[in-house]
């Protein structure tokens, strides 16, 4: 075994303290330089914070939400007006009532049957009729206008009037295509 005098003990044990403290000053560098990154990183997040306002994002939501309510509640409605199925839609009695209180006379009324269409991206059943009417031409206009007006899922699709000359006995006609939709879904 080496002996070792006093100041060699006292140069190790000096030089063992210096390693182990300038090792803790390196560490303690880095954690203060650790510190210092994450301080400026939360008083980054901080300020983002500040600028999000949360009443406002909370009304938004808000109105988000009842206008998907009423527009939910909209579709319904259409959807449940649509569902009606055609069998009890009585469109030849309405066709009927409508000519009778304008004073017109339905000659002839027609079906090709149902058949499947898209309306605006919806499916639905579709009813074509063909509906033949005569009377005067100012009491045909008004009953036009009234059945497109009274068949809530159906539209008057075409018209053709035939006006004779003011010779003859015959009386003003009408021919319309008259389409009834029946939402098919669910």
């Amino acid at each position: 075994m080496i002996k070792l005098s006093k100041t060699s003990w006292l140069l190790i044990t000096i030089g063992f303290f210096v390693i182990t403290f300038a090792s803790l000053g390196v560490i303690r560098s880095q954690q203060v330089h650790q510190h210092n990154q994450l301080s400026e990183e939360l008083a980054s997040a901080q300020l983002k914070l500040k600028g999000v306002r949360l009443e406002q994002l909370s009304y938004q939501q808000g109105e988000l939400e009842k206008g998907l309510s009423q527009t939910i509640s909209q579709f319904e409605a259409a959807r449940a007006m649509l569902s009606q199925p055609i069998e009890s839609i009585a469109t030849s009695s309405i066709l009927f009532d409508i000519a009778e209180a304008y004073g017109v006379e339905v000659t002839e009324i027609s079906s090709s049957g149902p058949a499947s269409d898209d309306l605006e991206g919806i499916p639905c059943s579709v009813l074509s009729l063909i509906a033949r009417v005569e009377g005067e031409v100012p009491d045909l206009v008004s009953f036009i206008t009234k059945l497109n007006g009274d068949l809530a899922t159906g539209v008057v699709k075409s018209v053709v009037i035939s006006i004779p000359e003011m010779t003859g006995e015959e009386k003003a006609s009408v021919n319309i295509r008259l389409v009834i939709y029946t939402y098919q879904g669910d």
